[in-house]
């Protein structure tokens, strides 16, 4: 029975059913419904573009907790089937649609006791994601924003996160990094090209799936035009500390090159296995963005040089992403761009108080 539009259903989904079907659910290695699963080899496949180069991750897709005893056991007439992650805003299911597709359900944490904003923030990550269209990045297959338990599904990538593989089997190599450096970057490209920027684009948000690396989550992106205006967004630093943008950091307004900036410190991670700021307290993390030069680790090549260029403090001087799919196509870096006059406020701020600092013990020298 096809879901009541008078609910608020942002994207129609046609001949679906609202009863979840009977039995097991299907293994992911199930090709259409009711088929019985094809006998899964020892070894999973290797993500795309792996084989033959390097041992892949261990499980074939990702492994979903099972369900809470508050969790919904089917909404919108998709049944769920075990919890992938969550996050402050929402919490992310497996599910399985009427045609028995595994997708992925994510729905707002609290339901109908919501607060605006937050209802508010998830209505426009839905209408952020619907405007995305691009070959790698996933899919948002329906959303209803209304009801009494507002959700987006989403094409389900099956694969484990660049994070994870990086985390089991070490950095990528060479073959396999420029791969998932070029797919990631159109990546961006199409997301900027469709107006939106992610704003939290990290190696936990990148699935390595067998088409290729896809970027996921749009939880916290905004329309462009909303972030081209001069006051901050937030009223604190949104997103991933190590793969924050310092004007991100600062809270100043956040356009493309913030993603070009976190697109850089990701492909540091997949190359060298650690991120170019380090790890520890977000705090000393954020506080290395802000100050600190990147650490590239052994990197070497045309990579290095893009990666480098992307990590500039100053948003201006960065290459865009559309820029980055050429050079990572021809092998070179990106041409050079004239460095920008104009001074960040970020970086105003962290004069004036090094500034004060420094008058003040001298006062205090004085004096004392």
């Amino acid at each position: 029975m096809p879901h009541d539009a008078s609910r608020g259903r942002t994207t129609p989904h046609t001949a679906r059913p609202a009863q979840a079907r009977g039995g097991q659910p299907a293994r992911s290695g199930q090709g259409r419904a009711g088929h019985p699963p094809k006998p899964r080899p020892a070894a999973p496949a290797q993500a795309a573009g792996t084989a033959g180069k390097r041992p892949g991750p261990r499980p074939g897709r990702r492994h979903e907790r099972p369900l809470r005893s508050g969790d919904p056991r089917s909404i919108g007439g998709y049944r769920l089937l075990g919890r992938l992650g969550e996050g402050g805003q929402g919490v992310v299911y497996l599910g399985r649609d009427g045609d028995d597709r595994l997708v992925t359900v994510k729905v707002l944490r609290g339901g109908l006791d919501a607060g605006q904003r937050a209802r508010s923030r998830f209505v426009k990550e839905a209408e952020a994601a619907r405007k995305v269209t691009g070959r790698h990045t996933a899919r948002v297959l329906d959303a209803d924003v209304t009801g009494d338990r507002p959700y987006i599904v989403s094409e389900f990538v099956e694969g484990p996160t660049l994070q994870r593989v990086v985390h089991e089997d070490g950095p990528l190599p060479a073959p396999q990094l420029r791969k998932v450096a070029l797919r990631t970057a159109g990546a961006l490209a199409a997301i900027h090209r469709a107006g939106i920027v992610h704003r939290d684009f990290k190696p936990a948000n990148v699935v390595l799936g067998p088409d290729g690396a896809k970027v996921i989550d749009f939880g916290i992106a905004r329309a462009a035009d909303a972030l081209a205006r001069t006051e901050p967004l937030t009223t604190s630093p949104v997103g991933t500390p190590g793969y924050m943008a310092p004007e991100q950091i600062e809270d100043e307004p956040v356009g493309p090159p913030a993603d070009v900036f976190a697109w850089g410190a990701a492909m540091v991670f997949a190359a060298t296995g650690r991120p170019p700021f380090g790890s520890g307290p977000s705090a000393a993390v954020m506080r290395r963005v802000t100050s600190r030069p990147p650490d590239l680790g052994d990197m070497d090549g045309p990579l290095r040089d893009l990666a480098a260029r992307c990590l500039d403090k100053n948003p201006a001087a960065r290459p865009t992403a559309p820029q980055l799919v050429r050079a990572l196509r021809e092998g070179r870096g990106p041409a050079p761009r004239p460095r920008p006059t104009r001074i960040p406020r970020y970086r105003w701020r962290m004069m004036l108080a090094l500034a004060a600092v420094i008058i003040a013990g001298f006062v205090l020298g004085i004096l004392f």
